[in-house]
């Protein structure tokens, strides 16, 4: 049985932006995330160029650039998610709930990782850092809600900032690791994720204590409104 030929003839222009962002991140390996790629992948999938064209605009500061690549971000969850469901994540625990998304990522760009080290000096440039964050933390709650956390107290912020932390660290050493499987790589995210469960595991036991701890809220409160 073949896959059948994808339609693109009928999509809205933002099911078009998901569904050629892989064939940009192929060109992307030789031209950057250029119009030049855009229209490579265009061209390799029989979209009018025009129509890719409109689907990402030009902008000031290289904004098309980032379109592209939040794009092929926005792909990589798709693929996820349908690869691992929450349905299927509950099986496993947590640890390698979080550990099986991140590895899946990985190995979703894996054949392209000269567009991801390009990807990454893109975002890294000035004006793209608030951007980039908030691609790093929607990638961060959607493992986190695929792996079941349901949190809306702090433990929400905290979990996702970290966890975007380990992603892009990891993310830093993968295009740059030249090991056989990319076995640094692995190494460095499961050390990073057993230091995660370690501190979760000793705040879990420091919260629990039957005391009182202070208020985080009113303490910043009295540095606003300091008592008379």
């Amino acid at each position: 049985m073949t896959d059948t030929p994808t339609d693109f003839s009928d999509m809205t222009l933002d099911e078009l932006r998901i569904a050629l962002a892989p064939e940009i991140a192929a060109s992307a390996i030789f031209d950057g995330w250029s119009e030049a790629a855009l229209l490579a992948a265009a061209d390799m999938v029989g979209v009018d160029p025009d129509v890719a064209k409109l689907a990402f605009p030009e902008r000031p500061l290289g904004g098309r650039s980032m379109d592209m690549i939040e794009a092929w971000i926005s792909s990589v969850d798709e693929q996820m998610q349908k690869a691992w469901p929450k349905e299927k994540l509950a099986e496993l625990k947590i640890r390698e709930r979080i550990r099986t998304l991140v590895a899946f990522r990985l190995d979703a760009v894996a054949d392209v990782d000269e567009a991801l080290r390009r990807a990454l000096a893109v975002m890294a440039m000035p004006q793209n850092a608030r951007r980039s964050l908030e691609l790093g933390w929607r990638s961060a709650d959607l493992m986190w809600r695929l792996a079941g956390d349901t949190a809306t107290d702090y433990n929400h912020y905290t979990k996702r900032t970290i966890l975007g932390g380990i992603y892009s660290a990891t993310l830093a050493v993968f295009v740059n690791d030249d090991s056989e499987g990319k076995e640094r790589t692995y190494e460095f995210l499961d050390r990073r994720i057993d230091g995660v469960m370690k501190f979760e595991k000793a705040k879990a036991q420091f919260l629990n204590k039957d005391r009182e701890l202070p208020s985080f809220t009113r303490f910043l409160g009295r540095l606003r409104y300091p008592s008379r």
